[in-house]
């Protein structure tokens, strides 16, 4: 059996690079099977303003991944038993991968990591292209490929199965962890660092993230120090020495599957303070949520943003005290949603 991992392209500031170069050493260690990765060679760099990948440069991307396993399947290298793991399940080469295995019979099995669709009303999908019959057909199609569509959060099969209610066999649904052990280790170099008065916005610039609330509470407690991480452009080592450095990483997002970014802090002993809604309130202890409604949008923020001042406040003037939750935080994060060990156990059956 051989694992192909079809992978998803590499943004040096994201944490698809780090995929790229840990996942196939975890899955090799893991399952003891031989990993190959499909690349589809560089990545244009330039992503999408408000998105995480360049819409031209990703199909150009998967086109290639499509054209290496065509030649796979034309020079018989794809054999009964091997597993093809999409890094990214929102992927249509797995359509193309589909035809060419069951026409050509090989019993080959397939997986797939999804991340975000159109099913998601805040997704860039979901706002742009919305309903239109086309992306949900594709979308549909993509999960009826997959004989393991594996999601990170409970979160994310309610919103994806109210969606698709009627229309898909979520027998194939499987809730894994992310496959990112890796990152504890990365980051030791970064925790323990001294803390300043930082308060971070780790997330991307875009509408359902909300960054006129960050920037209003800027206003509001001229005292700290207010940082959007993605206008300063920074490189992947900066951005963690900045993460070190801060006390508190804030969240106002309406849309959330999972969220690396706050995970990061908590390794580095960032406090994060994120609402109760989304991912987080399966993923986040008490002590770190404040009521959604507050942030539903920025009328209810006005009308309730004392409530969350003061919340910020006391976490920042009172770091020491809120620190000694990180470590309950961090089992929950670090065994449930940030290990790949159910990932791997479902390959090794595979």
């Amino acid at each position: 059996m051989t694992i192909y991992i079809v992978d998803i392209e590499a943004v040096d500031t994201r944490y698809t690079k780090q995929w790229k170069e840990h996942l196939p050493k975890q899955l090799t260690k893991s399952t003891n099977k031989k990993v190959v990765t499909i690349s589809g060679g560089e990545t244009p760099q330039a992503t999408t303003p408000g998105a995480f990948l360049n819409f031209g440069g990703t199909n150009v991307y998967k086109s290639k991944q499509l054209e290496q396993i065509g030649e796979m399947f034309c020079a018989g290298k794809v054999k009964n038993g091997d597993y093809f793991l999409y890094t990214d399940a929102w992927n249509p080469t797995v359509i193309q991968l589909r035809y060419m295995a069951e026409l050509l019979g090989v019993n080959i099995r397939i997986g797939g990591l999804w991340h975000a669709g159109s099913y998601d009303q805040h997704d860039f999908l979901g706002r742009i292209i919305g309903q239109k019959p086309w992306v949900r057909h594709a979308e549909q199609s993509m999960f009826a490929c997959f004989d393991d569509n594996f999601f990170a959060t409970q979160f994310h099969i309610d919103m994806f199965t109210r969606v698709f209610k009627n229309h898909t066999d979520n027998t194939t649904i499987k809730k894994v962890g992310w496959p990112m052990e890796y990152l504890e280790s990365d980051l030791l170099s970064y925790k323990n660092m001294e803390k300043k008065n930082i308060i971070l916005f780790p997330h991307r610039i875009a509408p359902e993230k909300q960054l006129d609330i960050f920037q209003d509470l800027k206003q509001e407690l001229p005292k700290y120090e207010f940082v959007v991480c993605q206008e300063k452009q920074l490189t992947k080592n900066e951005y963690h020495n900045l993460l070190g450095e801060s006390k508190l990483v804030f969240s106002a997002n309406l849309q959330e599957t999972l969220g690396i970014s706050w995970y990061e802090g908590v390794l580095v002993d960032t406090l994060p303070l994120v609402p109760d809604r989304l991912s987080y309130t399966e993923m986040a202890i008490e002590e770190f949520k404040y009521p959604s409604n507050i942030t539903r949008n920025f009328q209810t923020y006005k009308e309730n943003k004392q409530q969350l001042i003061d919340k910020i406040v006391d976490m920042m003037e009172n770091y020491k005290e809120y620190k000694r939750f990180l470590q309950k935080q961090k089992f929950r994060l670090s065994s449930t949603f940030f290990s790949g060990e159910a990932l791997y156990k479902e390959l090794r059956n595979g």
